[in-house]
C-alpha cells in the first residue's frame, strides 16, 4: 500500500510541478529578466566585463527551470506521501482528500511559509557571493526548525485534544507553534543585502511570484494525491 500511495505521490508532485512551472514561467520570469538587466547595467556602469553564459537564458527560462521544477515536485511529491501513509488512520479524517489537502497546506506553511518570512527569495543581483554559504546553511536551518516547531505543536495540540476537545487542541498547538515560530526567528540572524538602486517593484514581485509558485505547486498537490489516493484506499476499505 506505501508503495501504491508513493508512486502516486511522486505522479501527483510531477503534475503539481507542471502547473508550478507555468505560473513561474508567466510571472516569475519577467521579474528575473528585470533583476538580471539591473545586474547588467551595474556591471556596465562599473566597467566590468559581462560574464560569460554558460547556458543561455532561454534555456534556463524554459528547459532548466522545467526539468528543476518537476524533479523538485517528484520529491517532495514522494515524501508527501510518505507523511500522509503515517497520517492516514492516525488522526481523524476519514476523507483522504481532505487529509491530503491539510498535509498540503500544513507543508506549504511549515516548508515554505514559515523560512520565507525569515529570509524571503531573492532575485539575480540581490544578495553578497561571499555570504552564499551562510545564507544557504541559516535558511536550511531555518527549515529544519520549522519543521521541529510543527511537530512539536502537533504533539501538544493532540494531547490537548484528547485532555479536552479538538477545537482547544487546535489552538493550543497553533498558538504554540506561532510562538515558537517567532522565538526561533528572532533567534536566527537578519539578513539585508538588496543593493542601493534596486527597484522595489521588481523585489517584492519575484518574491509574490516565487511564493505564488510554492502555493500552486504544494495546493495542487494535495488536490492531485487526493484524487489519485482515494480509489487506492477505498479498495482497501473494501476488502476489509
Amino acid at each position: 500500500m506505501a508503495g501504491r500511495l508513493l508512486a502516486r505521490g511522486m505522479i501527483a508532485g510531477c503534475l503539481a510541478a507542471a502547473l508550478a512551472f507555468v505560473f513561474a514561467r508567466f510571472f516569475g520570469e519577467p521579474q528575473v529578466a528585470l533583476a538580471i538587466a539591473f545586474e547588467a547595467a551595474r556591471s556596465a556602469a562599473e566597467g566590468a566585463a559581462p560574464e560569460h553564459e554558460m547556458i543561455s537564458r532561454s534555456v534556463q527560462a524554459s528547459y532548466g527551470l522545467a526539468t528543476a521544477t518537476v524533479l523538485y515536485g517528484a520529491g517532495f511529491g514522494g515524501l508527501f506521501a510518505l507523511v500522509f501513509s503515517f497520517a492516514y488512520g492516525r488522526l481523524s479524517f476519514q476523507s483522504p482528500r481532505v487529509l491530503a489537502l491539510l498535509l498540503a497546506v500544513a507543508g506549504f506553511v511549515t516548508v515554505v511559509l514559515v523560512p520565507d518570512l525569515k529570509y524571503p527569495p531573492n532575485p539575480p543581483a540581490v544578495g553578497n557571493p561571499a555570504t552564499l554559504a551562510l545564507r544557504t546553511e541559516t535558511y536550511f536551518v531555518m527549515i529544519a526548525l520549522s519543521i521541529c516547531v510543527a511537530a512539536i505543536a502537533c504533539l501538544l495540540g493532540q494531547k490537548v485534544a484528547q485532555m479536552r476537545d479538538a477545537w482547544t487542541g487546535w489552538l493550543c498547538g497553533g498558538a504554540v507553534f506561532v510562538l515558537l515560530v517567532a522565538l526561533v526567528q528572532f533567534g536566527l540572524p537578519d539578513v539585508n543585502e538588496v543593493p542601493d538602486g534596486f527597484p522595489a517593484v521588481v523585489l517584492w514581485r519575484f518574491r509574490e511570484s516565487a511564493l505564488g509558485m510554492q502555493a500552486v505547486l504544494w495546493g495542487s498537490m494535495g488536490l492531485i494525491f487526493g484524487a489519485l489516493a482515494t480509489p487506492v484506499l477505498m479498495g482497501r476499505a473494501q476488502k476489509f
